[in-house]
């Protein structure tokens, strides 16, 4: 592949709810343009982008892959984003590289829950944007029906350039709704001038005067022009529908069949057209120049020193290790050395490379503006910048999804340990909404993520391309041990073994301490020297040690105060060992006898989900013993629950809200407090306990 210069780069990423045909697409567009001499199929595996065994297994898209393809002149980077929720990391790294995304919607499925989604990533980061209504070969198909549940979600502004040609119920062309042309579909996603059929003018005669209206909105000039009946040039439709396009005022409808390779060729000349090159895109990535504090914008400029944004990482056992960077200002040429600004190293660039699926293509350089990819970077990971020491750029991260979803987890052979590590540590590279927590105090290895299908993912990679086999759990969550009155008791250690005895004796008061932060307060309160002083840190030594574990389920004990208040030594028996084991007697004496209670910890839960939903929110919130503290509302029809939960209660959260909503619910939560457990769920937790 040559190297193509700024103005002829076109970066455009494939958004829309899963299964709606954007990697079908691709595929179409890949074929139809000479990158692939075969059209492949999701159903027999052989897609350019769902190349993983995995995503070939699943028949779903699990990764962002980058397709380039050349057309008239022009390179388009499609970023084929995966429509799933559970891997809407991968859809979010690949947004942060695209000047512009076509939002595929399905022609019989219509406006689903991913378009949505799609749209509001779009209005987020200002990038202009196209429906492309696929599937149009399908009987069931009703594009008008498409087109007006589009203009009725997401406003007047959304514009069909396209009208579809049905005979005898098989699609064989389009409208050109701007040129008022009929259109037949020929091969190869081709097609050829034909005469406008009568049958259409019913839908077309109102879908042209939008286009017009439209079109007059977008100067003064024109508005008048309109006004007085006067008809528009080509020249002045096309000058206006692009200047619209790009700054996200008109959204246009196209439509095709990607099995059929039908619409492509159209699509295509709309990249050209209405798409803008990355140094117009309306969206610059921001950074700072380390050494001076000067904000930049990466304003693709090939005569600035060269600096590169890492936005996807792929470490892989068979395709190898490759860092996938789009070039923000200067040029990127293989054998650099050049300096990782987030890292502060320098790295060497052996060899440059663009990436089509999993296939690689060498290449001398890369402009500005386009993406492409570095093999074996040793630093190097996603989010990092690379620039150069005199001008050290380093531009924002991409904001991630936060994961919120996990699993406890552990090997299934002895021994595992430390393969498995390595191997999670890899997938975590690949994927930054995958993380592993030690969770120290209860004893478990924790795996976090967006979704439970991502998890289960994460497991099947590990066994097939790692080979090693880990079994996930539901984890055991972070309770704490108190106790709710006063108690006194006497701790005596007395042992005769031939020689020097041990001997210590304490009797000590123990009661609430109100500070639920802090396991323990030791005080003494010896009179007359009935316990040396010297014995006191063995006394304090002995109730740290029990706070580990409490004698009620097992867990940590939190806000005791223990007070050392008499008590008996030995002269030549009594020993730090002795003292210390009499407190741990006079702790466990005690603790019973003090009314204890087991604590859980409540988190702060906000959900973020349609007006229409917060009635099954709430309801199910009541039902796992949450406590709603407000609805915010945030406009558009969204609104914001805020409540309390028991932690435990928000295991399976994520598949909960998905089934409530439909998958249109968004959620976080934090760590907020302790509360005192109801008393049936503290009987099935020491129950529970005891048992295992």
């Amino acid at each position: 592949m040559k190297v193509y210069e700024t103005q002829n780069i076109r970066n455009v990423v494939f958004l829309g709810h899963g299964g709606s045909g954007k990697t079908t697409l691709t595929e179409a567009m890949a074929f139809a343009t000479g990158a692939v001499s075969r059209q492949g199929t999701i159903e027999a595996g052989t897609t350019i982008s769902d190349y993983d065994s995995e995503e070939i297994k699943r028949k779903i898209s699990i990764n962002a892959t980058v397709v380039p393809i050349e057309w008239n002149g022009l390179k388009i980077n499609i970023l084929d984003a995966p429509g799933s929720f559970d891997f809407v990391g991968q859809a979010e790294e690949a947004m942060s590289v695209a000047d512009a995304a076509v939002i595929v919607v399905n022609g019989k499925s219509g406006i689903e829950v991913g378009t949505i989604k799609a749209w509001n990533i779009c209005e987020r980061r200002k990038i202009p944007c196209l429906f492309f209504v696929t599937n149009m070969d399908d009987p069931n198909a009703n594009y008008m029906e498409v087109v007006n549940n589009l203009k009725e979600t997401f406003g007047k502004k959304v514009a069909p350039f396209h009208l579809p040609i049905i005979e005898d119920g098989v699609l064989t062309g389009f409208v050109n709704v701007v040129k008022m042309g009929g259109r037949r579909f020929t091969t190869g996603g081709e097609y050829e001038e034909r005469d406008i059929p009568d049958f259409v003018n019913s839908d077309l005669e109102p879908i042209r005067e939008q286009l017009m209206e439209a079109v007059a909105e977008s100067s003064e000039e024109l508005m008048d022009k309109y006004f007085n009946g006067e008809e528009f040039t080509y020249e002045e439709v096309s000058g206006a529908l692009r200047k619209s396009v790009i700054e996200g005022d008109i959204i246009p409808v196209q439509i095709g069949s990607g099995v059929n390779t039908q619409g492509v060729s159209m699509l295509l000349q709309s990249f050209e057209k209405y798409f803008p090159s990355p140094e117009k895109s309306a969206v610059f990535k921001k950074g700072v120049v380390t050494t001076t504090g000067e904000n930049i914008e990466a304003d693709k400029d090939e005569s600035k020193p060269v600096s590169a944004y890492v936005f996807k990482t792929i470490m892989d056992p068979f395709v190898g290790k490759y860092s996938l960077v789009k070039v923000c200002t200067g040029v990127l040429k293989a054998g650099d050395t050049i300096y990782n600004v987030t890292k502060e190293v320098e790295e060497k660039l052996n060899k440059l490379y663009v990436m089509s699926g999993k296939n690689v293509t060498e290449v001398s350089e890369l402009r500005s503006g386009d993406i492409g990819a570095i093999g074996k970077l040793t630093s190097t990971r996603t989010g990092d910048t690379l620039s150069t020491r005199g001008w050290p750029v380093e531009y924002h991260k991409t904001d991630m999804t936060v994961p919120y979803t996990y699993m406890s987890y552990k090997p299934l052979a002895k021994g595992d340990e430390d393969k498995v590590a390595q191997a999670l540590l890899k997938l975590c590279i690949e994927d930054l909404t995958l993380k592993t927590v030690n969770d120290d105090e209860n004893k478990q290895t924790l795996l976090y993520g967006v979704g439970d299908q991502q998890l289960d993912v994460v497991v099947s990679k590990l066994k097939d391309k790692f080979k090693v086999d880990i079994e996930l759990a539901k984890p055991k969550f972070a309770y704490k041990e108190t106790i709710r009155k006063k108690a006194q008791a006497q701790g005596k250690h007395k042992k005769q073994s031939g020689g020097h005895g041990q001997y210590g004796d304490v009797v000590m008061e123990f009661e609430p301490s109100g500070d639920l932060e802090t396991p323990y307060v030791f005080e003494e309160k010896i009179v007359g020297g009935a316990v040396p002083k010297n014995y006191f840190p063995a006394v304090e030594k002995g109730i740290q040690e029990c706070v580990l574990k409490g004698p009620l389920a097992g867990y940590p004990v939190v806000g005791v105060k223990a007070t050392l208040i008499d008590g008996s030594y030995h002269t030549v028996d009594s020993s730090e060992m002795a003292f210390k084991t009499a407190a741990t007697l006079a702790f466990k004496n005690a603790f019973m006898d003090a009314s204890p209670v087991l604590l859980e910890p409540i988190s702060t839960l906000t959900v973020v989900v349609p007006e229409k939903f917060t009635g099954d929110v709430m309801g199910d919130l009541n039902k796992k013993r949450g406590r709603v503290l407000g609805m915010n509302p945030l406009g558009g029809g969204i609104t914001e629950v805020i409540a309390d939960i028991p932690s435990s209660e928000l295991f399976g959260y994520s598949t909960r809200l998905k089934s409530i909503t439909g998958g249109t619910g968004d959620f976080s939560y934090e760590f907020a407090r302790y509360e005192q457990a109801p008393s049936d769920v503290q009987e099935e937790i020491i129950k529970a306990n005891s048992e295992g």
